[in-house]
Formats: structure tokens, C-alpha cells, sequence
């Protein structure tokens, strides 16, 4: 998928229409580009909303916690993934940490009454290993903890997503803490793939007792990367 900064610079005209569409005139021809990432910089937050702004368009993205954190650690350097939203009366983009965080807000919505900003604030309320556990053995105590989760809800989530929580236990584990997640990002962001990224920092991150700052972290997985 074409970037926002290589999509703006190709077309000989264009509208950007609202925070989540970008309609591409190109002659007789309109193409729609779904944004799936942004990179770029962020410009202010309020709240759970932020203003991103990539190659002088500026994005507004509600995003969770997990990404709030890595903004705020990387303002300057925002990669972000996102899902957009179209309805009749609005178009929103939701912005996550990583891949695997927004897979998991996309299997949310698909449950019968999990909406976005539903789904947004259970990733923002329970960490994933937590809610697959949750999902695993039943415990709807712990995803009625949710602000906007009822009982039949938590009940319908068990229900909807006990055949799909091996996927959901196996998802990565790049948010465990802010010092892992910080350089998975940091590694994403110097061009590797997410799951090349993850799976070599947590190697550095459980390979004996030491506890890594960021720096020295990323420094120990670009110096196995560049060994490979």
C-alpha cells in the first residue's frame, strides 16, 4: 500500500476529504486509498485523540492506550497502524501500537455488539494476555471491569471468540512493557518488519537477568539483526 507522502506527490490533483479518506484525481480516473499506517509526527493530543501529521496532511486518529504511551515516548518519529471506519455521518480512523493490536480491535468489532470505541476501550482497559485468559476460562468478572461492558456482553464475548482465542493468546507480546515496546517500534520505524522486530527484541529481552534500558536494548537487537 502506497504511502500518504507517495499517494500525495503522484496524483496531479487531489481533495483530502475528512481524517480518513484520501480521494486521488488523476484525469477521468478517482481512486480511494484506505490508510492502514501513518508515519510522521505528532502535533498535539487531547485525550485519546490525536493529530498526526504526515507529509503536511494532518491526520485525526483516536488511538489506545498503548499507542498514547508510544506517542508520547516518540513524538517526533509517530508509527502508527490504523482501521478506518466509515459510517453515513462520519469517517473515523483508529490508530494502534502495533499490527497484532489492531487485529485484535478488528476481531472485536465483528462480535454482535462491540462497536469501535467499545473496542477501544477494552484494548485500552485490559492487557491482551489478561482478556485471552479471560476469554479461556470464562471469567466474565474480568471483562465486566470494562467501563460499557455488561454481563451479557462479557458472556456474548466468551461465546463469540472462545474457537478464536488460540490466535488471540499468540498475539505478540510487543506490548508487555514500555521499554520492549519502545524498541520494536524504534526497529519498525529504521524500516523492519514488525514481527522481525518483535521476535528479536524479545529474544535480547528473556536471554538471561538483566534488565535492559530502551537504548541498550535496541542496540543489542540491531547489533543480531546485522549478524544474521
Amino acid at each position: 500500500m502506497p504511502s500518504a507522502d507517495t499517494v500525495a506527490g503522484s496524483a496531479r490533483s487531489r481533495r483530502f476529504d475528512g481524517p480518513a479518506r484520501l480521494w486521488i484525481f488523476d484525469g477521468p480516473r478517482r481512486t480511494r486509498v484506505v490508510i492502514g499506517l501513518l508515519r510522521g509526527k505528532l502535533v498535539e493530543r487531547d485525550g485519546p485523540t490525536a493529530l498526526i501529521e504526515v507529509g503536511g496532511v494532518g491526520y485525526e486518529v483516536e488511538v489506545s492506550a498503548a499507542a498514547i504511551e508510544m506517542l508520547a515516548a516518540h513524538p517526533e518519529k509517530v508509527v502508527i497502524y490504523t482501521h478506518l471506519v466509515v459510517r453515513e455521518d462520519a469517517q473515523t480512523l483508529y490508530g494502534f501500537a502495533n499490527i497484532s493490536e489492531r487485529d485484535l480491535f478488528r476481531t472485536l468489532i465483528k462480535v454482535t455488539g462491540i462497536g469501535p470505541r467499545l473496542a477501544l476501550s477494552l484494548l485500552s482497559s485490559v492487557a491482551t494476555d489478561v482478556f485471552a485468559n479471560a476469554i479461556t476460562s470464562g471469567n466474565t468478572a474480568a471483562l465486566e471491569r470494562v467501563p460499557g461492558i455488561g454481563r451479557k456482553t462479557a458472556q456474548r464475548l466468551v461465546v463469540e471468540l472462545k474457537d478464536k482465542v488460540r490466535g488471540l493468546s499468540a498475539i505478540t507480546s510487543v506490548g508487555s512493557t514500555p521499554t520492549t515496546r519502545e524498541a520494536v517500534l524504534a526497529l519498525i520505524a529504521l524500516g523492519y518488519r514488525e514481527g522481525t522486530a518483535d521476535q528479536v527484541v524479545r529474544n535480547v529481552a528473556d536471554g538471561g537477568e538483566v534488565e535492559w534500558s530502551t537504548e541498550d536494548l535496541i542496540q543489542e537487537a540491531l547489533r543480531r539483526l546485522a549478524t544474521e
